[in-house]
């Protein structure tokens, strides 16, 4: 099932799941922005397809920091996207999972939430709301038969990231995927993508507030 926004025009996304492998893909209508409509749209599909096994969290907006920091609507959009509706979302698919007796959450965090850069700190602070929202969801659904998987990639080389220059570590869609599928399959409750920003993230909390001012995006 793949839920997006203007779900008539996914043939190509639909067409790369069938060649991974996929018997039926189906597709529907979704606004993450739409906090109060996730209820509806999972009781549809649901209703039509059976209680959901594995969610994967994919949607996410990194906004224009320069444009947030002048315009409070647009800071607040990207929050909204990648905080707000990422939390109704979990807390909707979490609560019927439970229910079904079984399911798995994946949810994309960031090496930007570590710790807020001052290149991109919207962003980062949403992240970082996030990955604690998802933390504090992975305890409370200890015991029962609903896991949750935080994957932590470093700059991944992507649409998103279109024109900017790389980080060192980068990864790709592709990588990021396949680590996840990996750590998924494991049983894993986090995995950083690569692994080697695991260190890196302990790392950044001692470096000093005026060096680490200067850091990029």
């Amino acid at each position: 099932m793949l839920a997006a926004r203007r779900a008539g025009e996914l043939d190509e996304q639909v067409a790369a799941v069938r060649a991974a492998g996929a018997a039926a893909v189906h597709t529907s209508e979704f606004d993450a922005d739409d906090v109060a409509g996730h209820t509806r749209v999972v009781e549809a599909i649901e209703t039509a397809h059976g209680p959901i096994d594995t969610a994967v969290l994919a949607f996410g907006v990194l906004g224009d920091q320069d444009r947030a920091e002048a315009d409070p609507a647009h800071a607040v959009a990207v929050v909204h996207t990648d905080y707000v509706a990422q939390v109704g979302l979990l807390t909707v698919l979490a609560q019927r999972m439970r229910a079904a007796g079984r399911g798995r959450l994946v949810v994309f965090s960031s090496i930007a939430g570590a710790r807020a850069r001052r290149a991109n700190y919207v962003y980062g602070s949403a992240k970082a709301g996030l990955d604690a929202f998802a933390s504090g969801l992975t305890d409370a659904l200890h015991g029962t038969a609903v896991h949750l998987l935080i994957v932590r990639p470093g700059f991944v080389i992507g649409r998103m990231t279109e024109g900017m220059d790389p980080a060192p570590f980068s990864s790709t869609p592709a990588q990021v995927a396949a680590a996840t599928v990996k750590a998924l399959s494991k049983g894993k409750r986090a995995v950083w993508v690569p692994w080697v920003i695991r260190p890196m993230i302990f790392v950044t909390r001692f470096v000093p507030r005026t060096i680490w001012r200067r850091m990029p995006r």
